[in-house]
């Protein structure tokens, strides 16, 4: 089996990620790519972090895989391994790059290679359109991550296109706000910020489940490391500006992300619409810390940035679990309208009892992960001390009860999701010949929420893994 492998693929990334954590940078140039431009690679605590991100969301994605793609065609299924080691691949190497060359050939990989998985069901119109839509998106802020890097470069040749260059460069505060800006932009392209959401809520629907989960649980935080990078890394020291910024941004993205969310009939575009309000929250923890930073109050910025770190982790965990969860649903009843639903825990048992750890998590209940992350957050807010700036300590009490209003509408959306799916009578008489997830699906399902239920219970462990305190 491919899949199995897979996993044992993302145990490697995951012990690579623990190894790098704490430790000094490790670098390495590979003899590939052109001339005169080859491949930078570097492990420093921050791509450590997310490689533990990666290796371990995608371990139990790769295990359901195992299961769910188990009576696809073999051709087909040759093709959609190909496409799903690619994918991988290519958010891996976003983390490890350490140059623009490679960061950008790594970020076309992933993202093309993710186009191909979410349009795997080509023959539906409506999924390619949701495929087309994905990649026209995803190139324009590849356009705007591009112009970024070579307004850090600065016009210094060709030796300045490494990362090394860029940290070295001391631009003006107006180009490093040019640079910051374009960003945010192609990043936010990526991870589903307002107003360049309109991707996510038709790609996960389209995409197989296993594929969401991966594109929820990690893709997503690629673009949120790439923020993290630029702005705290490659930069030199960020303006208070570029964090009101991202707070407000982060703010409409988390209120519209949860109100949409509440809404929704179809249990993957739920998810979707939840995944935005999540990314939205890890935006006001990146503008928070900006703003502590720029102001020199940097055991709070320290503060922010662990709450965002410590939420994208647990974000990985119970999406990628309720998205598997959707997938197992999917494949036992047909049935993706939640109307439709109902009583499913008498014939799914497992996966009701999994899926309750991830709906647990996401809705901030203690004592698992997103309350855990979400209340650290809070703290964040609660603590913050006078700056000297009015109209932003007017601003951060509005943000913390912002903050505290999208974590209700999401534990309500939880309570919507599995109460109409889960409890209850069968609403068809369809329903009453599902049945529950295999044993591969039990694994991978059992895997995230055995983490969910880890990273609520260890919050001190987890934050004393905190890699970006060097950074501030």
């Amino acid at each position: 089996e491919f899949f199995p492998a897979s996993a044992l693929v993302s145990l490697v990334l995951l012990g690579a990620g623990m190894w790098g954590l704490g430790g000094a940078a490790t670098t390495a140039v590979l003899p590939l790519g052109l001339p005169d431009l080859p491949f930078y690679l570097r492990l420093d605590p921050l791509a450590a972090f997310f490689l533990v991100l990666l290796g371990a969301a995608s371990l139990g994605v790769s295990l359901f895989a195992a299961g769910y793609f188990r009576t696809m065609a073999g051709g087909v299924l040759g093709l959609l391994c190909l496409e799903y080691h690619l994918f991988l691949v290519g958010m891996a190497l976003v983390l490890l790059a350490d140059d623009a060359y490679m960061f950008m050939v790594a970020w076309e990989t992933m993202a093309l290679s993710s186009y191909f998985l979410v349009t795997t069901d080509h023959h539906v119109p409506d999924i390619r359109k949701a495929g087309y839509l994905y990649l026209l998106i995803a190139h324009v802020g590849a356009i705007a991550i591009l112009l970024s890097f070579g307004v850090m470069q600065g016009g210094h040749g060709i030796g300045a296109y490494t990362f090394d260059a860029m940290r070295e460069a001391h631009l003006s505060g107006f180009w490093s706000s040019v640079a910051f800006l374009l960003a945010l932009f192609g990043f936010g392209a990526k991870a589903g910020l307002l107003p360049m959401h309109v991707w996510l809520p038709e790609a996960h629907p389209a995409a197989p489940s296993p594929v969401s989960a991966l594109m929820s649980g990690v893709m997503l935080k690629t673009a949120i490391y790439g923020i993290l990078r630029v702005t705290f890394d490659l930069l030199d020291t960020p303006l208070w500006w570029w964090g009101l910024l991202a707070l407000v941004l982060g703010l409409v993205t988390a209120l519209f992300g949860v109100m949409f969310a509440a809404v929704q009939g179809d249990m993957k575009r739920l998810l979707a619409y939840s995944s935005i309000e999540n990314i939205g929250l890890l935006l006001v923890g990146i503008g928070l810390a900006i703003i502590f930073h720029a102001y020199g109050k940097e055991a709070l910025a320290a503060l922010a940035l662990t709450a965002t770190l410590y939420h994208a982790l647990n974000h990985a965990f119970f999406k990628s679990l309720l998205f598997l969860g959707t997938g197992s649903i999917l494949h036992s009843t047909g049935e993706r309208n939640m109307g439709r639903m109902g009583g499913l825990i008498h014939k799914m048992p497992w996966a009701a009892a999994l899926m309750l750890v991830g709906v647990l998590g996401l809705a901030g209940l203690p004592p698992l992960n997103g309350f855990a992350s979400e209340w650290l957050l809070l703290q964040a807010f609660l603590l913050s001390p006078g700056l000297p700036n009015a109209y932003i300590n007017m601003l951060i009490p509005v943000s913390a009860a912002v903050i505290a209003l999208a974590g209700a509408g999401a534990a309500y959306v939880m309570v919507k999701f599995y109460g109409i799916i889960f409890l209850g009578q069968p609403r068809e008489e369809s329903l009453r010949h599902a049945h529950d997830a295999g044993i591969w699906k039990r694994l991978g399902m059992g895997w995230l929420a055995l983490g969910g239920v880890a990273l609520g219970l260890m919050p001190v462990w987890v934050v004393g893994q905190s890699t970006l305190l060097p950074m501030c």
